[in-house]
């Protein structure tokens, strides 16, 4: 299994010095609004690959108003193998992460654990920009895939050097040829990364759960081979050279969702219904990584529990333990979480003079 067992957080925004342990029981962090809890699940997805469930910029999570930079220090515990993470950004320098005392790139952290989160921005994901959703499916397929953030960075850097040549009308085929050459490698790896990454939650939905679940689809009118994608890049250079950018490939592809239990788009289901299908993703997605690895993600999920029903809460808690995912989850009180009982850990957070405490409690 995977699990989080210690987070300490130094000048990180609310928390100005906060340390917790965790025994490897779904958490539970309560406390007022604004009292620092999504601050604390903002810090442990910074122990994956990317900028956090916020995608904030390094500079901006350091407390205000010391400005002294911040840093997070974390143990995880992978299959028995105990690994120390340090992550952190000091004032004027990129962020930089140490495992196990050894500089690493983000993408590793890729490969110790999987990680996905639901918070209350997302309840719109269905029907706004095809960019969030394209965020959420590449979190998906990290799980199933880690070396797809490679593939993913690899893919952008070649096409930001493409777009330059464009704005600056730069006409060298030799440069485009070696560009395009790159982004179709790295295209069509994800592609093929993010289809069998829908094809295995559609395997591991569940029909029979309280949570509706949605049939996805690939939204992408760019041709997938690595082939068939260089040809397309260099027979649309006039165009892109046009609009300043590469108007093709699997940067422009959607998520698409549709419940098929009444026939309707996602977009066009409820506020609630749509949030149910994210929790029924999630659940698939823990079902199908505990199937095939033995390692179920780790789970943030940001005021969920607030916009379901008390049966939907209880189907949510024990479909969690029953995967023995690590769930993190906040709530503005216990009472929330009072059916998850001894099976969960939880704490208490509260701010005063604009700093967050942590204090261990239970659930009554």
């Amino acid at each position: 299994m995977t699990r989080l067992l210690s987070l300490r957080l130094a000048h990180f925004r609310s928390h100005a010095r906060v340390e917790a342990r965790f025994d490897g029981r779904p958490v539970v962090l309560f406390g007022d609004n604004g009292a620092g809890k999504t601050n604390l699940l903002e810090a442990i997805s910074l122990l994956s690959p990317g900028r956090g469930l916020r995608r904030a910029a390094a500079e901006d999570l350091a407390a205000k108003p010391e400005g002294l930079g911040w840093k997070i220090t974390a143990t995880l515990d992978r299959r028995g193998t105990l690994h120390d993470i340090e992550t952190e950004a000091r004032p004027g320098t990129p962020r930089s992460l140490r495992i196990d005392g050894k500089a690493a790139p983000q993408s590793a952290l890729g490969r110790l654990a999987a990680m996905l989160w639901l918070t209350p921005a997302m309840d719109r994901l269905w029907t706004e920009t095809a960019e969030g959703r394209r965020r959420f499916l590449d979190r998906l397929v990290l799980g199933f895939h880690p070396d797809h953030a490679e593939a993913v960075l690899a893919y952008e850097k070649a096409m930001r050097e493409r777009n330059r040549l464009l704005r600056e009308d730069i006409r060298d085929a030799a440069w485009y040829g070696a560009l395009e050459a790159r982004m179709a490698q790295s295209g069509a790896a994800i592609t093929a990364n993010r289809l069998a990454a829908l094809d295995r939650l559609a395997a591991a939905a569940d029909p029979g759960s309280m949570f509706p679940q949605a049939d996805l689809t690939l939204l992408d009118d760019s041709p997938h081979g690595q082939v068939d994608l260089a040809t397309a890049l260099a027979e649309g250079r006039r165009r892109d050279m046009a609009a300043g950018r590469t108007l093709s490939g699997p940067h422009r592809a959607d998520l698409g969702a549709f419940w098929a239990a009444l026939g309707m788009p996602a977009a066009q289901c409820s506020t609630g219904e749509q949030k149910a299908m994210l929790i029924a993703l999630v659940l698939a997605h823990a079902r199908a990584l505990m199937q095939d690895t033995g390692l179920p993600p780790i789970v943030l999920l940001d005021e969920v529990a607030a916009h379901l029903d008390e049966s939907r809460r209880a189907a949510l808690y024990d479909a969690i333990c029953a995967l023995g995912a690590q769930a993190v989850m906040t709530g503005t009180g216990p009472d929330l979480f009072t059916t998850l009982g001894a099976r969960a850990q939880a704490f208490r957070v509260e701010a005063a003079c604009g700093r967050s405490t942590l204090t261990e409690s239970i659930l009554s």
